[in-house]
């Protein structure tokens, strides 16, 4: 499981002030008494050095001790006296008539020293004694002065384990209370450094799931501000350059698609031309070899050949004129003219080129408008338009032999439709039929010499002037329609 980071850091500072407080009193254990009687024969030392200048410059006695010195002594618990080479007392410090039978019985060998040498030299010596009557400890020091006289200095030393064990104690009672206090306030400052972290742990982790709404809102100006801010700055320079390569990615796919889908459509055109032309190339063929080798030598089977040949070659070059139409349509070579042009003229004009070949069907064709209707688009595509929609409603009219062409108008929209009789086409294929090539009926195609080519034709011209066009089956039949801007 995962530690939080504020658990870490009061563990981290309990520890350490534990670990502190033990190596207290480990110090105190095995150096505070090392260390105390160092400084006690340091006083020592002190007091012997000022006792031998006293001394040394004259025959001094009591009053000449200065009252600094008196002082020093008192305040640091030390008592002395000293005395000159023939053993009579000529300076008196505190204590001097205890200190002084004392030091005249260590002078002429009537007391030996019942303590033990801390250190020793060849003018004095410091040691540790019991006084078996005040069951007291001393540190005292005693030798020779440079005039040959003598001296004892005392300090009393109170017992050291026992202080030892008192500190500690002490130690322990107040350590124990100030980790209580320092655990309730660095759990609550590990609170307020942690707070930010952990709200930038939370950001982190959502920019790893790519989502960059989250914001480092805790501010302030020192470290971790400065780095939620750049935690800011880079979400959103990583929201941007996401955003980009999205785009750029979506670009990318849209290019591959296309691609396939060009190739896609350059491996079909290939295969539906040489579908398409394979027919009227073996007509033109056989027809051709056999007015080569005159197997009719009449002038009417003769006749006949060749107005197939001349068919066939009128059909392929039909296509061919609608493929480069529509070629040069879908990649946009061919320069779209809009024009205000008057659309009820033009659709009469269709209808009136397309009269003898609906008579020649029995086709009626109805177009009831007489009032001008002006539109905008290129006119010449326009009309190429309505001559696809009127020559495919008069392939596949049935039944009562009726194609009905109407403009309705709109706001600022012109539909046409061309409306014929006869069967609907399959749901299926509704989509289908704008792609070039394609035939709903394979075989009656055939008949009339269709290609297929024809709405495809309808659609790119619609698509090169932003203008819709579709389809829509009824009980009875089909409508063609498409729409043109009429302001």
């Amino acid at each position: 499981m995962k530690r939080s980071l504020n658990k870490k850091l009061a563990f981290t500072f309990t520890g350490l002030m534990l670990v502190m407080l033990l190596a207290i009193g480990l110090i105190n254990t095995f150096f505070l008494e090392s260390y105390y009687t160092s400084k006690k024969e340091d006083m020592l030392r002190t007091v012997y050095s000022k006792i031998n200048d006293l001394v040394v410059t004259s025959n001094v006695r009591d009053s000449d001790v200065t009252s600094d010195f008196r002082r020093y002594c008192s305040e640091k618990n030390i008592s002395w006296v000293a005395s000159d080479y023939q053993s009579y007392r000529i300076v008196e410090g505190r204590e001097s008539d205890v200190l002084y039978p004392t030091l005249f019985g260590y002078i002429n060998g009537l007391r030996n020293a019942n303590g033990k040498a801390v250190k020793q030299t060849d003018d004095y010596i410091i040691q540790k004694i019991q006084d078996t009557n005040l069951q007291t400890d001393y540190l005292e020091m005693w030798g020779k002065l440079e005039n040959s006289g003598y001296f004892l200095i005392r300090t009393p030393v109170g017992s050291i384990r026992d202080s030892v064990q008192i500190s500690n104690m002490f130690y322990i009672y107040i350590g124990l209370v100030m980790i209580l206090i320092s655990i309730v306030i660095i759990l609550f400052f590990s609170r307020r450094i942690t707070k930010p972290i952990t709200e930038l742990t939370d950001i982190s982790r959502k920019m790893a799931d790519l989502d960059f709404n989250a914001r480092y809102t805790s501010g302030g100006q020192d470290e971790i501000g400065i780095l939620g801010d750049n935690f800011n700055r880079m979400s959103r320079e990583l929201e941007t350059a996401i955003s980009g390569l999205k785009s750029a990615n979506n670009e990318l796919q849209k290019d591959i698609e296309k691609k396939i889908q060009v190739d896609e459509m350059r491996k079909e055109f290939l295969s539906n031309v040489s579908h398409e032309l394979k027919t009227p190339i073996a007509l033109i063929q056989g027809y051709a070899e056999g007015l080569k080798e005159c197997i009719n030598e009449d002038d009417e089977s003769r006749d006949f050949y060749c107005d197939v040949i001349i068919d066939e070659s009128a059909k392929m070059n039909e296509m061919v004129k609608k493929l480069l139409t529509l070629n040069q349509l879908e990649f946009g070579k061919d320069q779209v003219t809009m024009e205000r042009f008057e659309l009820t003229e033009l659709i009469r004009g269709v209808v009136q080129s397309t009269r003898i070949l609906a008579e020649q069907k029995e086709v009626r064709v109805i177009f009831q408008e007489e009032d001008p209707v002006y539109v905008w688009g290129d006119e010449f595509k326009i009309e190429e338009v309505v001559t696809n929609y009127v020559s495919n409603a008069l392939n596949h009219v049935k039944y009562s032999n009726t194609i009905e062409i109407r403009i309705l108008q709109e706001d600022k929209k012109v539909r046409v439709t061309v409306f014929n009789t006869g069967d609907p086409i399959p749901e299926e294929d509704l989509d289908k039929i704008w792609i070039k090539f394609y035939k709903v009926d394979k075989a009656r195609t055939r008949e009339y010499g269709g290609s297929g080519i024809g709405l495809s034709i309808v659609k790119a011209i619609m698509e090169s002037m932003n203008q819709k066009c579709g389809v829509q089956n009824y009980d009875n039949g089909v409508e063609f329609w498409f729409e043109l801007e009429k302001q």
